[in-house]
């Protein structure tokens, strides 16, 4: 059989032999010059019809999607530059700790510019964008010192000797889990170490309209690492609502103005900003 190597407006030299040749009309040196990266995409192309004729699937369906891959990949990289730009503002904050009023004006700003570039955000759809575990790198609530950010909280190296150290959030689009994971060290007298725990807060978690989410906290669970890491994990069930502070009602809401592959940001209920990266 007769092999293709063809490429679309060639004209066809029909030989004797077992194999078809093409002829391209025009100067050679320009075919060789202005057809090699045509050729490659052209082969893709070709490459992606013939597999999808193999599977059953819709040629034109095949090659849009692989043209909607690329216009994402674009758009993603025209985005780069505000992704960079955010990440600058917010480093060297530890998480908004050390962030001033001038340096919560710049993040602010970087990241509002990042949320006009990728436009609303629609999870009605899509809520799994949200699966994984992303780390925390920037909350504008933390410029207040408290481990609540802009709810009451344990005050962090004032008058308690409390270091915070990495800040999660492992959420699971399946069962709706959504738990705030929380590194601590705990000052203890001398000549004891410090003790070092990590607080899981587990929560459950529905969407709210189109990029809207409500988060219901069920329990903390500490468990401690480093040199007591033997010991088991103690759960710290949920207070009652009826003993619950009006401050606290273990509920709250926030929305997700960004979101793609590696990167999020949200706005809290108090304008709280946070910015996480996959982790």
């Amino acid at each position: 059989m007769a092999s293709l190597n063809c490429l679309p407006h060639s004209l066809p030299i029909v030989s004797h032999s077992s194999s078809t040749k093409c002829l391209v009309p025009g100067n050679p040196k320009r075919r060789r010059l202005g057809l090699k990266s045509s050729r490659h995409s052209r082969r893709q192309s070709f490459a992606l019809t013939t597999r999808a004729a193999v599977d059953g699937v819709s040629a034109v369906d095949e090659v849009s999607g692989a043209a909607k891959y690329a216009v994402d990949e674009v758009t993603s990289l025209g985005r780069s530059p505000l992704k960079l730009k955010l990440l600058s503002a917010v480093s060297g904050l530890n998480r908004g700790l050390a962030a001033t009023e001038d340096d919560l004006r710049k993040a602010d700003a970087a990241a509002k510019e990042l949320e006009a570039a990728g436009g609303p955000v629609d999870l009605s759809t899509d809520v799994d964008k949200l699966q994984g575990r992303w780390k925390l790198i920037y909350s504008s609530a933390f410029s207040s010192r408290t481990l609540g950010g802009s709810r009451p909280g344990p005050p962090l190296g004032r008058f308690l000797p409390i270091t915070l150290g990495q800040v999660f959030q492992r959420i699971d689009t399946l069962s709706k889990d959504f738990d705030n994971i929380v590194d601590l060290q705990l000052g203890a007298p001398w000549p004891l170490p410090p003790v070092e725990i990590t607080a899981t807060l587990a929560h459950k978690f529905e969407l709210i309209g189109s990029a809207r989410i409500k988060i219901i906290f069920d329990k903390t669970t500490v468990k401690t690492t480093g040199s007591l890491s033997q010991l088991p994990p103690l759960d710290i069930p949920r207070i009652p609502d009826g003993l619950r502070p009006s401050s606290n009602t273990g509920r709250g809401e926030f929305e997700v103005t960004y979101l793609d592959a590696d990167t999020r940001i949200t706005r809290g209920d108090r304008d709280e900003l946070r910015v996480f990266v996959i982790a």
